[in-house]
């Protein structure tokens, strides 16, 4: 599932499909909060109702501008969603999950990486900026991965899916003032009414009493 994840992630932003690949991450936590609900039997406080349902209604705008179903959103919301939701049933250690699932990925992409080297290719090791670029992805995909591997054990799931609203905000910002992709009226307006939802759901977590225990964090 992270697999499926970050390749179509990849391909969405190297194909100037950021903004839609924000739309999947917006769609995410809607995901994610029906698993907590539906499978987990988690509860969602009034206010975290009123934030879902806002969301909910922005991402149907921002699908009926594109004018077809979104198979980079969707793609990217199921993968995530599906991902989480496994280790959130396994109940692995954050650093003892993350390993598993990187040697579990080493086999595919350990023989793709040698095939390229093979065909004189492969990138890594010929550019040095491109190389550090490309050791520092490495990282900046771990650490969060880890961080997420250790809240899904820890926090109530559809907490999760309600703060991972703030990944496809900053994606959405880098799509539009970043790479300049097209952003007519009604995507604005659908992105607006999530931003509303986001308003809600901050209130909420201001006014919650609900805390996490510091010392397992």
């Amino acid at each position: 599932m992270i697999s499926v994840n970050w390749l179509t992630y990849i391909w969405a932003t190297n194909n100037g499909h950021v903004v839609e690949a924000a739309l999947g991450y917006y769609i995410t936590p809607l995901l994610i909060i029906a698993f907590g609900v539906v499978l987990l039997r988690e509860k969602l406080r009034p206010l975290q109702w009123v934030a879902v349902s806002i969301a909910a209604i922005g991402v149907l705008i921002l699908t009926l501008d594109y004018g077809r179903l979104p198979w980079v959103g969707i793609t990217l919301a199921l993968s995530w969603g599906t991902y989480g939701l496994v280790k959130k049933k396994l109940g692995l250690g954050a650093l003892d999950g993350l390993a598993l699932e990187t040697l579990i990925s080493l086999i595919p992409y350990g023989f793709y990486l040698l095939y390229l080297g093979r065909q004189g290719t492969g990138q890594f090791g010929h550019a040095p900026l491109l190389t550090i670029l490309l050791i520092s992805a490495g990282a900046i995909t771990a650490i969060p991965l880890l961080l997420f591997n250790g809240s899904a054990n820890r926090l109530p799931y559809s907490t999760i899916g309600l703060l991972q609203y703030i990944t496809p905000s900053l994606q959405f910002a880098i799509g539009v003032w970043v790479r300049h992709e097209d952003m007519p009226t009604a995507r604005w307006v659908g992105f607006i009414v999530i931003w509303f939802a986001l308003i809600a759901l901050g209130t909420d977590l201001v006014r919650s009493s609900r805390t996490v225990d510091n010392r397992i964090a």
